[in-house]
């Protein structure tokens, strides 16, 4: 898909085989300048070798913010999706791993909104929150990525309608199952990973938890990440993007789960993850 007028697109997050980088890749073949961020360039390479602008830009740090911010002059779209996810049973959570996930998957979408948002005033431009289907349907083992992603969805319905007095759209994109290396940077950064603690209430049934925590329920309905992208990247430059955009394997199941009532949704959830087979184990005496 070809635009006319050259629209210039800023995107946190986007080192090589994630999301953003996805995105820097159909936003530039559709013919928008993009400015393609991370906290390391280095990983940008892939993108670098594709004539992507690429610069430095730690969404938690605000020095970094405001230097990236010097760094454009123009700005008509800025894609949020610098983020991480934490699998982990409640009972296991670490409150300062879960702070960690909020600072980067809630406040960090604040402080760079606020930060480009006299640009994208000038602009009348429009802010697109790559949040998740997990903030809409309880994905068992994730109560806390979930939570994240769930105040992002809500903070991207008072940004719509508190912006759109100046002209500014907000996309809230919820992302289903996508290739990615998302579950692999969690083993990578966290310090239990998607391993469960010692002594875990559900250490008996810890072989079946562990393969929750890792993804494997989900990989076999995981579309490419350049495919997701393609599609998102046609809706979101459409003169009115929508609202909402569901994108991604498994991302209708998603928005018809949200909308049945929470019994109902429970049990399919539960039964598509394997949970009831957990519980059995977990009742065994």
């Amino acid at each position: 898909m070809a635009i006319n007028a050259k629209k210039n697109v800023l995107i946190t997050g986007c080192s090589d085989g994630g999301l953003g980088a996805a995105l820097a890749v159909a936003f530039h073949e559709a013919g928008a300048h993009v400015y393609a961020t991370a906290r390391n360039p280095a990983k940008m390479k892939n993108l670098q070798a594709k004539g992507i602008e690429t610069f430095t830009l730690d969404v938690m740090d605000d020095s970094s913010i405001s230097a990236a911010v010097k760094k454009i002059s123009h700005l008509d779209i800025l894609v949020n999706n610098a983020g991480a996810t934490y699998s982990m049973p409640f009972s296991d959570v670490s409150v300062k791993e879960a702070k960690n996930l909020f600072d980067l998957n809630v406040w960090s979408y604040v402080a760079v909104t606020q930060a480009f948002l006299p640009l994208l005033l000038e602009s009348k431009g429009t802010i697109v929150n790559n949040t998740s289907i997990a903030g809409v349907v309880s994905v068992p083992y994730q109560s806390i990525y979930n939570a994240s992603k769930a105040a992002i969805i809500a903070i991207s319905a008072h940004q719509r309608m508190e912006l759109a007095a100046f002209g500014i759209k907000v996309v809230d994109l919820k992302t289903g199952a996508v290739k990615s290396n998302i579950f692999q940077n969690m083993d990578q950064t966290q310090d239990r990973g998607t391993k469960l603690a010692k002594g875990s209430l559900y250490e008996p049934a810890k072989d079946q938890v562990e393969s929750i925590l890792r993804g494997d329920k989900v990989s076999s309905s995981m579309i490419l990440a350049s495919s997701w992208a393609e599609n998102v990247v046609s809706q979101v430059l459409k003169p009115t993007p929508p609202h909402n955009i569901w994108a991604g394997g498994t991302a209708l199941l998603g928005r018809v789960l949200a909308m049945l009532p929470t019994w109902l949704s429970d049990y399919l959830t539960k039964d598509a993850f394997g949970v009831h087979k957990i519980e059995k184990t977990l009742s065994k005496p």
